[in-house]
């Protein structure tokens, strides 16, 4: 159905609410196949991320990064990077499952950068 697409765990996300679309002035599309996207994700201190969700899991390579705040699509604060139990150094990569609607503000006082390979297939 066009406007929304399913994941390979078959939950539906809407196109609107796409990284790319919701928050263009963050997400990046470096490279783009069928079977993987890749994106440059910047954040500038101070900055909030507006709603958005990413369908498919990733690895996420961090280049920079400070203390965050991750909302719920209901502004409920759901991570808090100062009291998360993992600590996110710049080298260093992460696995992540596909998120859910969220938003992200940078309480640092420089930029959160990382690269993304989404994996489609």
């Amino acid at each position: 159905m066009k406007g929304d697409r399913k994941n390979n765990h078959g939950t539906e996300w809407p196109d609107s609410l796409d990284a790319v679309i919701a928050a263009p002035d963050h997400h990046n599309v470096i490279f783009e196949n069928e079977n993987i996207r890749v994106l440059d994700a910047c954040i500038p201190p101070g900055a909030t991320v507006p709603l958005h969700s990413h369908r498919w899991p990733s690895v996420v390579y961090t280049l920079t990064t400070n203390d965050f705040l991750r909302y719920d699509r209901h502004g409920n604060v759901v991570l808090d990077s100062r009291l998360a139990d993992i600590e996110i150094k710049p080298g260093t990569a992460i696995s992540l499952p596909p998120l859910h609607p969220h938003s992200i503000k940078n309480i640092g006082d420089g930029e959160i950068r990382a690269i993304s390979v989404e994996i489609k297939k």
